[in-house]
């Protein structure tokens, strides 16, 4: 209800004083100010751009158009709504949902822990309550670098977690009245602290980060199709972990027990290559510097991309060539 509308979409319906009004709200600023003229002049620039760029398409033309271009180009359509999707993909490939949706089970199976339910609660709230520090460190690190590092420090806590389980901790259990009960409660313990430290690396860098970027990294003409791609794209490998994880840890299937993380600690060093050469920094610029990022350079040398010139410029010395 308090949301003003994106002063993109007023731009694209025709309606720049309502554009400027939503702009000066978001940017706190005055909408008459320079700061808002500036940067209002650059929307309308990349929307004219934007027009002469693409074709009039139809309903389902306008879904084609985001897999317009050359996936080697960095600034194609395709290019980025493979990116948004793959970027969705690998944020449910870290494995956390294995976490939240069989934690409770998994601990029940090891006898060490009282109130597996309650273990599971906690877990929800080291999430919640690590997720407000992702706000500073988005703006203050950059999404590149926050992804990068929160892959590397879930690789590491996923694969302690599988170490000592296949070696003293959670595969280790004896009888008690008929109950598995862990031979070591110590390292069982441990293990859990460590899946505690993995969920937080997650809720501060990847949880937020992926849903920060596919905002960003979309031009206006397909912003919205591109976001609801890689929206779909996060629930369809949310089911695929769902469905299999019990395939992957029942004791009548594959009964991989602590070995589960080792499966998740190499999709979150998967992580880390993926970070490292395919996700582009956006932190600090305008969506138009982004697209102008994306024609530019590479996702490696991107955190070091200043803009030179601007569509507005371009539109200028276009209309008075």
């Amino acid at each position: 209800m308090f949301l003003p509308e994106s002063p993109r979409y007023f731009i694209k319906k025709g309606e720049i004083e309502e554009a400027r009004k939503a702009l000066g709200r978001v940017r706190g600023q005055d909408p008459n100010s320079h700061y808002i003229e500036a940067e209002l002049n650059e929307i309308r620039a990349n929307h004219e751009y934007e027009k002469r760029m693409t074709p009039e398409t139809g309903y389902f033309g306008s879904w084609l158009l985001c897999f317009s271009g050359s996936v080697g180009l960095a600034s194609s359509n395709v290019r980025k709504t493979l990116l948004g999707i793959t970027l969705q993909m690998m944020q449910q490939w870290t494995g956390v949902n294995f976490v939240f949706y069989y934690s409770t089970i998994f601990l029940k199976g090891t006898g060490a822990v009282s109130d597996p339910f309650l273990m599971s609660l906690i877990f929800t709230l080291v999430n919640v309550l690590s997720t407000p520090l992702s706000f500073w460190l988005v703006e203050r690190f950059g999404r590149r670098s926050m992804l990068l590092w929160g892959a590397i420090g879930m690789t590491v806590c996923e694969l302690i977690v599988a170490v000592i389980g296949v070696t003293v901790g959670f595969n280790h259990t004896h009888l008690v009245n008929g109950s598995p009960m862990a031979d070591n409660i110590s390292a069982v313990n441990a293990q859990i602290a460590f899946i505690a430290i993995y969920i937080f690396f997650f809720a501060t860098t990847w949880g937020p980060g992926a849903w920060v970027l596919i905002g960003e990294i979309f031009p206006l003409s397909i912003r919205s199709r591109g976001v609801a791609l890689s929206t779909a794209s996060n629930w369809f490998w949310n089911f695929i972990i769902g469905y299999i994880t019990p395939y992957l840890v029942g004791s009548e299937h594959a009964n991989m027990q602590s070995s589960v993380f080792f499966l998740w600690g190499a999709l979150c060093a998967l992580c880390i290559v993926y970070a490292y050469f395919l996700v582009p920094e956006t932190k600090g610029l305008t969506l138009e510097q982004v697209d102008q990022m994306l024609d530019e350079v590479s996702p490696r040398k991107s955190a070091a991309w200043k803009p030179t010139t601007t569509f507005a410029s371009k539109e200028e010395k276009q209309t008075t060539a």
